[in-house]
């Protein structure tokens, strides 16, 4: 028993040289994918709406939509992009329904002019990036 647990944890042990160095996350302001989602989440115009994945798309990573999500949340401070016009498949607010976000965001969408109704933006206010 004592042999085949010694053989076991050999077996995990840590390997030495270059294959035990971590790779160190590259900072998002330096992600050329974040920068990407970036740019396109600036163009949404005001009075509209687009979802995650029409960003990701236009990024040119389709598929992507939590990605695009990520890149939202990484922002660095000072950008200031447009959030609140960036909403879930089929124009649904991604926050909880009774969450500070999903009121700000509603409060945002519909200050520029956006219908929300029960949490969804209307089809009419969401727009394809294609389009812009």
């Amino acid at each position: 028993m004592a042999r085949a647990k010694k053989s076991f944890h050999a077996l995990f042990r840590p390997l030495s040289g270059e294959a035990t160095r971590r790779r160190r996350a590259v900072p998002p302001e330096e992600n050329s994918a974040l920068q990407a989602m970036w740019e396109v989440i600036a163009r949404v115009p005001r009075g509209h709406a687009t979802t995650y994945g029409d960003v990701a798309r236009a990024a040119g990573y389709p598929g992507r939509a939590r990605q695009a999500g990520y890149a939202l949340g990484n922002a660095p401070d000072g950008m200031h992009l447009p959030w609140h016009r960036i909403v879930g498949a089929g124009g649904k607010i991604s926050f909880p329904p009774r969450s500070r976000s999903h009121r700000e965001q509603t409060r945002l969408l519909r200050s520029e002019g956006v219908e929300v109704k029960n949490g969804r933006v209307t089809k009419a206010a969401l727009v394809s990036l294609e389009e812009i």
